[in-house]
């Protein structure tokens, strides 16, 4: 976006790392900062994007939250564009998945549904949703055994039962290093009216 002829591009990151390597990239207009407390004035902003962020919040408040400020800081007319339902996009109907089906799972703070509702909950109307697919996201079977031992399934105790037998049904199944297909990721936009 930075390159395109006309647009300046402002990054936002509450880590000093990525703030630090997204400076790399876009000298000058990358802040520290809290997606919760957005550190610009109102109206400053003819878009706002929060890509695989919304998933990361603690729970629906923390969430209204995010979206509150992305309106805050938009331009009427201006839109907000975010990514949705990240967790059950990995999903893909694979054999992986049905040995994993039965782990508890926790409901989605950035469930599509729910950010329509923060959306309108803060004046933001539906503008339009896509999709688009993972690029080498795809699991294979060993890649998802190594994922649940260092606990990226955080429901799954890593040295528990349920762990032990999910990681012995993964490697049961075949084609340990094939992945299996990307996910397909939901992108939904909303406009700040005029």
């Amino acid at each position: 976006l930075a390159a395109r002829q006309g647009l300046r591009v402002t990054g936002v990151d509450a880590a000093y790392r990525m703030a630090r390597m997204a400076a790399g990239r876009l000298p000058g207009d990358v802040v520290l900062g809290d997606s919760r407390r957005l550190p610009f004035a109102d109206a400053s902003f003819d878009a706002v994007s929060t890509v695989w962020l919304l998933h990361l919040l603690s729970g629906p408040e923390e969430t209204s939250a995010v979206v509150a400020e992305c309106a805050r800081v938009l331009r009427p007319g201006g839109v907000y564009v975010t990514t949705v339902d990240k967790a059950a996009a990995h999903d893909v109907g694979s054999d992986i998945d049905a040995v994993l089906a039965p782990r508890p799972v926790t409901v989605a703070v950035d469930g599509a549904e729910a950010v329509d509702a923060h959306a309108a909950e803060h004046g933001l109307t539906p503008a339009g949703r896509a999709s688009f697919r993972g690029h080498g996201q795809g699991r294979s079977p060993r890649s998802t055994i190594e994922d649940v031992r260092r606990g990226w399934f955080t429901q799954i105790p890593a040295d528990g039962p349920l762990a032990a037998r999910l990681t012995t049904a993964l490697a049961d199944l075949p084609d340990q290093d094939v992945p299996r297909p990307d996910p397909r990721f939901g992108v939904r936009a909303y406009r700040k009216p005029r």
